[in-house]
């Protein structure tokens, strides 16, 4: 089973990360129109606390790729 993931995740170049990556944003600002208490969330949070969480999840990614 895991052979079979690392055969189709080898199949997948940057542009279609880049299209996943844009369909999850996409889909998130989805929820956030219809569900009016996610969009009461997302205004009530301080912005900074976004900030924080982007960093965190980005920082192994940007290791990996830029410094490794």
């Amino acid at each position: 089973m895991i052979k079979e993931m690392n055969n189709k995740i080898k199949k997948i170049d940057m542009w279609d990360i880049a299209l996943i990556k844009l369909g999850v944003a996409l889909f998130v600002l989805f929820v956030i129109t219809i569900w009016p208490a996610a969009m009461t969330w997302v205004h009530s949070v301080n912005p900074w606390y976004f900030l924080v969480a982007f960093i965190i999840v980005i920082i192994r990614p940007f290791y990996k790729f830029y410094l490794k």
